[in-house]
């Protein structure tokens, strides 16, 4: 696979004509007869710019990861080739969600106990089973107060762990194409800095390839 090169001749002052000092140059050197040959490849589009199709609409695919993520909880991994990670999402909202139901569940029977209380039953005679073992009006209040408390606690709870979804779906798109290959070398080399109207100059090529 050919290599990308980005080159710089850094001059090292010291002309060949007459070695009098001189102010240090550099120079991006491109392909030339008397330049460093730099090799180019087709530049691969990233995902910023790729775009897709969705719902006849043209969108990039980190857009289309995180829309695919809001709709289904899921989707954006299945998208993204990321199976592994299902487990993780449906485990942690499942867990979030799980909380929530129960205490809104909890919550409820305290508010309809309480309303049973007002119109005239007594604590043993409710219908909820958690309620109906409280000893007093005082503790009913306090039990809607709790677990009204938690349940909101869990819908804050739902929405982080739903909206890390959506943003692991989005991250996930960008870095897929993002090259972390280790397959990198810097090279000095000597060279010379053609400069217009007067001596070449000695000077240190040095050479940063991509394979």
């Amino acid at each position: 696979m050919p290599d990308f090169r980005y080159s710089l001749l850094l001059a090292l002052s010291l002309p060949l004509a007459g070695l009098a000092p001189s102010v240090a140059s550099a120079q991006v050197v491109t392909a030339g007869t008397d330049s460093v040959q730099v090799a180019s490849r087709p530049v691969t589009a990233d995902s910023t710019r790729r775009t897709e199709r969705l719902l006849g609409m043209r969108v990039t695919r980190p857009q289309k990861a995180a829309l695919l993520a809001l709709a289904l909880p899921g989707a954006g991994q299945v998208y993204n080739h990321r199976y592994w990670k299902l487990p993780l999402v449906y485990g942690g909202l499942g867990g979030v969600g799980y909380g929530l139901y129960h205490y809104q569940t909890l919550y409820r029977e305290y508010v309809d106990g309480k309303n049973e209380l007002i119109a005239g039953k007594k604590l043993g005679e409710l219908s909820g089973k958690d309620v109906r073992q409280e000893t007093s009006e005082a503790n009913v209040q306090r039990g809607i107060n709790f677990y009204r408390r938690n349940r909101d606690t869990f819908i804050a709870y739902t929405a982080v762990v739903y909206g890390i979804t959506i943003l692991d779906a989005l991250v996930d798109a960008h870095l897929r194409n993002f090259d972390i290959s280790d397959d990198l070398s810097l090279r000095l080399d000597p060279a010379l800095l053609p400069t217009p109207g007067q001596a070449p100059r000695a000077g240190l090529a040095l050479t940063l390839s991509v394979r």
